[in-house]
């Protein structure tokens, strides 16, 4: 983890799972960038998010984009690679937080995870968890391997929702900032798959 050289030969199970962490972050960072061109594009016309027919498809589609954001997220989660267990142990305990926090989501709206975002206070805290382990994952790449915009990305990220449940964004704003986001991300993910696969796995032999 985090080291540039080859320490030992790689295993078909290095592979797999560096490539499959790496699925991850790149249908992660592709996930947000919808959800951001939907939200963008819905601000612009000014789409009644209750009454309008379109919003019952936009409410449907962003429950989709949500599932599958929680999807890759995990995928990234569960297939690190970390020289400390304890920090991986941690981060899939705070992933199964998130789920929690998903299912209350699903419940408090009857399936209309879209109202709760945008009627509710508390309804982009929910996300918290699940941004802050997105956060950790592009934070260890940025302490590895200085991807600096990891660091703003794990710290914009659970800002952007707790500005959203103070009610300190419009629709629109809410918008621009996705798109932020979304742009760091995949210049992030960019900058992360181009890097060869053995960087993330390191010395084996300094796994705990």
């Amino acid at each position: 983890m985090g080291e540039q050289q080859i320490f030992q030969p790689l295993t078909k199970e290095d592979k797999v799972t560096v490539v499959i962490y790496r699925i991850g972050i790149v249908l992660s960072a592709i996930i947000i960038s919808i959800a951001a061109y939907m939200l963008f594009s819905a601000s612009q016309r000014a789409l009644d998010l209750f009454q309008d027919q379109d919003s019952t498809s936009l409410s449907t589609k962003i429950n989709i984009l949500l599932f599958a954001l929680y999807i890759s997220v995990g995928m990234s989660v569960f297939f690190i690679h970390l020289y400390v267990s304890k920090f991986k142990k941690g981060l899939i305990k705070l992933y199964f937080v998130s789920i929690a926090c998903l299912i209350i989501l699903f419940a408090v709206g009857r399936g209309n995870v879209l109202g709760v975002l945008i009627n509710k206070p508390y309804g982009p805290m929910l996300l918290i968890p699940l941004s802050l382990c997105l956060g950790f994952i592009t934070a260890k790449e940025a302490f590895c391997f200085k991807l600096m915009e990891g660091y703003l990305l794990a710290m914009i990220m659970p800002f952007y929702l707790l500005l959203l449940s103070a009610g300190g964004m419009t629709i629109k704003g809410a918008s621009y900032g996705l798109i932020l986001i979304a742009a760091m991300l995949l210049f992030f993910t960019l900058r992360k798959v181009s890097m060869p696969i053995h960087y993330d796995i390191g010395d084996k032999s300094a796994y705990t």
